[in-house]
């Protein structure tokens, strides 16, 4: 996937195991890597890091593709709820700040090469 001009390699994760489990114990991602959350559908589903051990920006993508929200999450706190104002479909975790250094931000809209 291309994110900003940059290519990016994402996991998928779409069920609800793997959505729960999200980047847990990992010390590190690739360059340009980062886990895609895909939903059933629009909602709001909160965020949090509990367990998560790499500081990431998280971006909240609509079924149209439009970018309602983007956070900054620090490790392991587990008291901070990250979601947008809006109902979003997709989430997309990235390396903290990874998101404002390729110039994305909310509003802005990204083709999500999912059904």
């Amino acid at each position: 996937m291309t994110i900003g001009g940059a290519k990016v390699t994402l996991e998928v994760v779409e069920d609800p195991d793997t959505r729960a489990q999200g980047l847990m114990f990992r010390d590190s991602l690739a360059q340009n890597s980062g886990m895609l959350f895909v939903f059933p559908h629009d909602d709001i589903y909160p965020f949090w890091m509990k367990n998560t051990r790499i500081p990431l920006s998280i971006a909240f993508i609509t079924s149209s593709g439009e970018i309602v929200g983007i956070s900054r999450m620090q490790p392991f706190d587990t008291v901070t709820m990250h979601v947008p104002f809006w109902p979003f479909r997709y989430a997309i975790e990235m390396e903290q700040g990874w998101f404002a250094a390729h110039g994305i931000e909310q509003g802005d809209t990204l083709h999500i090469p999912y059904p």
